[in-house]
This record gives C-alpha cells, sequence and structure tokens, in this order.
C-alpha cells in the first residue's frame, strides 16, 4: 500500500475513520448530499461501480432460473398488516403517503422499506397449481426505511438494491433456495470484490422480520468493525398463511408454499471502501473498478506522445479492459494522485523515453509499485496484474480478519477487545436470549452470526457459563 499522504482533503483514517470515509465518498465523487437528509445523489462514478456489481449479482441470478420483474412502490397499510411480526419490525421505519394530489387518501400508503408483502398478493392470484411452482423472481429497485442515523452507502433512508423473492412446493426446496442465494453473495464478495466473509445464522432476535431463519455474510473493515453485506431469508409457510397462497399439490390437496426472500444493496460500496481504501482514497477491485486502467501521456506535448498513449488505450479496450485516458493538461502529479485517490487499479504511462524503448510503466494502486512492460506484452501484462492487484488485496482483507479474530472464553474478554483494537470474538453461547442481551449491555458488542461450520466442540457459554456446543461470533457492527 502506497504510504505517501497525497490527498490533504481526505482526513486518515487512523485520526478519524468515519471522517475518513466520508471525505473518500465526497472526494471520490460517488455520492453528493440532498436537501432531504438521509437521501443521498449518487454520482456517475459511483452508480458505474454498482451497475458493475448489479451485472455481476444479475448474470449468476439467471443463471440459477431467476427472473427479474418490477412491483409498485406503494404498499397498502391494510396489506401490509396481515402478517403481525412482519409489519412491527418495519413500523419504526415506514414512510406513509397520506394525500394523493390534494386529496387525503382513504388508506394510508407505506413506500416499500422491502416488498414481501407485495409477492405474496400477486402470487395469492397467480399460483394454482403444483406446476406453477417454483416462482423464481428478483427486482432492482430502491426501498425506503426512514433511519435517524444516517451515512452515505452504510444507511441511508432510500437505497437501491436487489429483493429475491421466491416460492416452492416443499420446505427442502426453500431450504436449498436460501442457502444457494447465501453462497452467491459469499462468492460475489469473494471472487470479485476481494472480501472475505463468514457465512452464518443470525440469532433469533437478530433474524429477519417475520423470517423462520436468516442467512448472513459478516466482513470485517479495516477498522475491526463488522459489515452484515448480504441476507437470505427462509421464511417457511408463515407467510403464504398470512396472505392466503394457495396450490393444489400434486396429491390433489390445497397446500401453502414455502418462501425465501434475499436481498444485497449499496451497502457492498461501503464494504469495499472500508476493507480495500486507504489514507489516498479509494482502492478498487478490479472486477468492478469502472476504469480498471488509465492511460496517462507523459509529456504530452512532445511529438507522438498523445497518438502512442491513443493507441495503448485503443490495444486494452479491445482486449476487453476498461481502459481510460486522462490527456487534460493537468499534471503529471496531479493526475496520479486523482487516479490513486478514485481507486483506478492500474496507470498505465507513456512518454518520449518510453517510446524510444518500446515500453510502457504500469503503477498499480495497492502497493504504488511500479513496472516497464514491453509494448509488444501490453495485454498480457495488464491481465496478469489486475489478477495480481485482486489477490492481493483479498489476501491483506484475510489477514485483516484473521489478525482480529479471537477465541474468547468470556465476556470481560470480550469487552476489552471491543474497547480496544476491536475485532471479532469467536466463543460458545448457551443459546439464550438473556445471555445475548448480556453481552450487548456488558461487553458492547452484537451477536453477528453462528458460523454454518461449526466445531463440534464443547465450552461453557461466554456469559452464563453452562456447557454448550454453539459457535458464535460478536462484534460491533455498522
Amino acid at each position: 500500500m502506497a504510504k505517501e499522504k497525497k490527498v490533504e482533503q481526505i482526513t486518515d483514517m487512523e485520526v478519524d475513520f468515519a471522517q475518513w470515509f466520508t471525505d473518500v465518498c465526497i472526494k471520490a465523487e460517488l455520492v453528493d448530499y440532498s436537501d432531504v437528509k438521509g437521501l443521498f445523489i449518487m454520482r456517475p462514478y459511483g452508480y458505474a461501480i454498482w451497475e458493475n456489481i448489479q451485472k455481476i449479482l444479475d448474470g449468476k441470478f439467471k443463471a440459477t432460473g431467476h427472473q427479474n420483474v418490477a412491483m409498485p412502490m406503494l404498499i397498502p397499510e391494510s396489506l401490509l398488516q396481515k402478517e403481525k411480526d412482519h409489519v412491527e419490525g418495519f413500523a419504526p421505519e415506514c414512510a406513509w403517503v397520506t394525500m394523493g394530489g390534494s386529496e387525503e387518501l382513504p388508506e394510508r400508503l407505506c413506500v416499500r422499506p422491502t416488498s414481501e408483502t407485495l409477492f405474496c398478493q400477486h402470487w395469492s392470484n397467480i399460483v394454482h397449481s403444483w406446476r406453477d411452482l417454483p416462482c423464481l423472481y428478483n427486482q432492482w429497485c430502491s426501498v425506503m426505511r426512514w433511519e435517524k442515523t444516517t451515512r452515505p452507502f452504510l444507511r441511508g433512508r432510500e437505497f437501491l438494491w436487489q429483493e429475491g423473492h421466491t416460492l416452492h412446493a416443499t420446505e427442502a426446496e426453500a431450504r436449498k433456495e436460501t442457502l444457494q442465494m447465501l453462497e452467491i453473495y459469499a462468492e460475489t464478495c469473494e471472487q470479485e470484490l476481494a472480501m472475505p466473509v463468514i457465512r452464518g445464522n443470525k440469532t433469533d432476535k437478530e433474524k429477519f422480520a417475520g423470517a423462520e431463519a436468516t442467512y448472513t455474510i459478516e466482513c470485517m473493515m479495516k477498522d475491526h468493525k463488522a459489515l452484515q453485506s448480504g441476507t437470505s431469508h427462509f421464511f417457511g409457510d408463515k407467510f403464504s398463511r398470512a396472505y392466503d397462497v394457495t396450490f393444489t399439490g400434486r396429491d390433489n390437496t390445497l397446500q401453502y408454499p414455502f418462501q425465501t426472500s434475499w436481498g444485497a444493496s449499496t451497502r457492498l460500496i461501503g464494504a469495499i471502501i472500508m476493507t480495500h481504501g486507504d489514507n489516498n482514497g479509494l482502492v478498487l477491485p478490479p472486477r468492478i473498478a469502472p476504469i480498471q486502467a488509465m492511460v496517462i501521456p507523459v509529456a504530452q506535448h512532445k511529438e507522438g506522445v498523445l497518438e502512442a498513449a491513443s493507441a495503448l488505450l485503443d490495444r486494452l479496450k479491445a482486449a476487453g479492459i476498461r481502459a481510460g485516458m486522462d490527456d487534460s493538461d493537468q499534471s503529471m502529479g496531479w493526475k496520479a494522485a486523482q487516479y490513486e485517490m478514485k481507486g483506478v487499479p492500474l496507470r498505465v504511462e507513456i512518454g518520449p523515453k518510453d517510446m524510444e524503448k518500446g515500453q510502457c510503466c504500469i503503477a498499480r494502486r495497492d502497493t504504488g509499485e511500479k513496472t516497464f512492460v514491453p509494448l509488444t506484452e501490453l495485454e498480457s501484462a495488464v491481465q496478469k496484474l489486475l489478477q495480481d492487484v485482486h489477490d492481493n488485496l483479498y489476501a491483506m482483507a484475510a489477514k485483516n480478519l484473521e489478525d482480529n479474530t479471537f477465541d474468547m472464553t468470556s465476556w470481560e474478554e470480550v469487552k476489552e477487545m471491543a474497547q480496544g483494537k476491536g475485532g471479532f470474538a469467536r466463543t460458545k453461547w448457551c443459546g439464550s436470549l438473556e445471555c445475548e442481551l448480556a453481552m450487548k449491555e456488558k461487553a458492547g458488542v452484537s451477536s453477528r452470526c453462528m458460523p454454518l461450520k461449526q466445531s463440534g466442540t464443547t465450552g461453557k457459554c461466554v456469559v452464563c457459563g453452562k456447557e454448550c456446543t454453539t459457535d458464535i461470533y460478536w462484534g460491533v457492527a455498522y
């Protein structure tokens, strides 16, 4: 990682991590503030990152048989009220429409915080037989949750996401779907975003409102806090019963189908910033970077330099690399700092001396290392370096996770960790709500997840000392 400070407008993360994050979001031109608190403007560069994530996920969804649909933005209050746990879970965050033009509406309409109720109503109209199942749907949209404390990408009142909703004839099919989609999120984070994740299921206290089981992927940020980066929920037939969704089974009996939902949002961009960024700004994983390689002509006023740079740009684009070129009149130092700050994985420089030697200079964003590459090897060198950047970013993030995950046996140890450098505490837990609440009160941490891969060993609950076998992660989370 480059050490020299080059962007003074960005607060050092060691001084104030929260301010560093906000500075990066603004300085790298990812977002701007609107006149409504908690509603952020996503600028072209930020939206381009989301588009790349969206393209990857959408391809994986379609490869597993899912279809995109679009549901209405507004939900009648009476429809929302049908599932008690669901409405109670979202009630504090609901925004309501009460006027239509100049007339008061006969019923309040909720601006969707999520769309389970709308899908259930739709399915009650179109699902009749086992032949109509499964329904494998996804939608890309925005939702609104009236959060009190807001931050770009991490917690906004309106944010972009995808929400998958599926309906199945059997419980086994629905449970398989729930875990399949969790793995798609995990693989995307690890293989595309260079972020290692912990796969696990949430406690009853932390699960999604109305779900029987919630599965999550948890990531560790550079400040050693946790970020929930994707969730997948198994609903059983609870929603089907509440919304009278039935089908005639193969045995000619009337049955209730089983439902799932799963979602990931622009919070993933916040995760990328806090997993890989440094004091010079963004560090983007190559596979979702809007620009993977920026070509910069050196001494561009000299004969042939712009033409040589343009030729490199054309070659990179022809090789399928997302490339750009900066031939503005800004200084070389400004350009180098600018594209470091915007997290561009590679900088490809060429000047008169390089042209004489038949080479170009390629600088890596993650390490700052520069390599001189023969022009005949441009495409293969860039592709290899992009892979090297991805591998290095993943390795550094994995080391951060490993070095800051601790096996602990008492809540006092967990408290000391949480109040110190932070991290994940891995302990045993008896499964009681009382002990989970005590960890929040005494140690200042929340349960993150019970890992899907349990050790199978016996130990003592971190709070009450009862013999138990369940492994659980605790931490301070965004």
